[in-house]
């Protein structure tokens, strides 16, 4: 600090100075940069005979009338948006109902993670959350997020963990200020996992400190899924 200024600037902890340095090389993994949610697919849509003629629905707005959510892009702040109000809406109809969560996203924004995540704590439902293709990164927290007991995978999916990590530049104050966000959120996002798995923080911290990548029975193993169904009656004997 130069001789009169009366600012002192925070003391840098080695734990800080390695995820400064992680930042400052412009590692964006898909934990802190949201991504956009993809727009160039086709969007069933869905013809039904009523009293009244027909009526067309979207692919998704159907399967909400059947209390199934679907995430099926990536996880930014838009897709936690329509899921959250998707969540609010289905416990408004009926709170004691239970709510499916189909999972098959590459991960995402945390803060948009974290929005997500909260509205299923906070909601009386029920939330099965099924795997079905890859729950990675933000999206595998969310499978394990889901009610105990109701947490399932199909045979062949897989599912990726790993710690935050983000880009950033400018002055060296400021990467600090973004390295202490991501050891913050990497503690909470621990802190999640151990919740949910069983494990201590000290092992999720360990196991996550490059990509984790498990198959099916690995994630039943680890404590992230329940139990692996092949088929939905062997999902109904589990819920009913």
């Amino acid at each position: 600090m130069r001789r009169g200024d009366a600012t002192a600037r925070p003391r840098t902890t080695p734990r800080v100075q390695s995820a400064a340095s992680r930042v400052n090389e412009g590692t964006a993994v898909d934990f802190i940069q949201p991504t956009p949610s993809p727009t160039n697919y086709l969007v069933p849509t869905v013809i039904e005979q009523t009293n009244r003629g027909e009526r067309a629905f979207d692919i998704y707005s159907r399967l909400l009338q059947q209390r199934i959510i679907f995430l099926g892009t990536p996880v930014n702040d838009e897709i936690a948006n329509v899921i959250m109000a998707q969540l609010l809406h289905l416990e408004s109809e009926d709170p004691d109902k239970d709510i499916a969560l189909y999972i098959n996203s590459p991960g995402g924004s945390i803060t948009a993670l974290f929005a997500i995540y909260d509205t299923m704590e906070y909601i009386k439902p029920d939330v099965q959350t099924i795997c079905m293709g890859q729950a990675a990164s933000a999206a595998a927290v969310l499978l394990a997020a889901g009610t105990p007991g109701k947490r399932f995978a199909l045979p062949h999916a897989r599912i990726l963990l790993h710690q935050p990590s983000g880009g950033a530049e400018g002055q060296s104050v400021d990467i600090e200020i973004q390295a202490r966000e991501i050891l913050r959120m990497r503690d909470l996002l621990n802190e999640i996992l151990a919740e949910k798995t069983g494990k201590t923080v000290e092992q999720i911290d360990k196991d996550t400190d490059r990509d984790f990548i498990l198959d099916a029975d690995q994630a039943k193993d680890y404590g992230i899924v329940d139990e692996i169904i092949a088929s939905r009656k062997a999902q109904e004997r589990v819920v009913r």
